[in-house]
């Protein structure tokens, strides 16, 4: 049997495209390295910002593979399948990039106005990881 055929189109264009992200996530572990060699000028708050836009990055962008296989498995419709399907992938989008943003700029020592992305981004995985739950206790 395929295994593919388990899966909805939704999910395997989702996770085809996330699965896609990672080579750009690898590529930004690349800035990390010359971050951490020293070849990078950037402030202490900039280094932890970028660390933590990485980092987000890679488990959110896991994350949200995985919820795409639990929505498919609870069989759930409708706007909680969307929130469930959408919330989290929007986070791995948002909090990363409000990480960068809000870092940007030469000699930065805290976060500028994009700051509000990682706000944002936490209440997209919030809201996704709830509606997930809530679709896979009822199912």
């Amino acid at each position: 049997m395929d295994a593919t055929l388990s899966l909805s189109a939704s999910t395997r264009t989702t996770a085809g495209i996330l699965l896609l992200t990672i080579v750009f996530i690898e590529y930004g572990g690349t800035y990390i390295l010359r971050i951490v060699r020293g070849r990078e000028s950037l402030t202490k708050f900039q280094e932890a910002f970028a660390r933590a836009g990485h980092g987000h990055a890679g488990v959110l962008v896991i994350l949200a593979l995985v919820c795409q296989i639990l929505v498919d498995a609870a069989a759930m419709g409708g706007a909680l399948e969307f929130l469930a399907r959408n919330g989290v992938t929007a986070a791995a989008v948002l909090m990363p990039a409000g990480f960068f943003f809000s870092s940007a700029g030469r000699g930065a020592t805290e976060p500028n106005r994009f700051v509000l992305l990682v706000y944002m981004g936490a209440a997209s995985l919030a809201v996704g990881v709830a509606s997930l739950g809530f679709g896979l206790l009822t199912a």
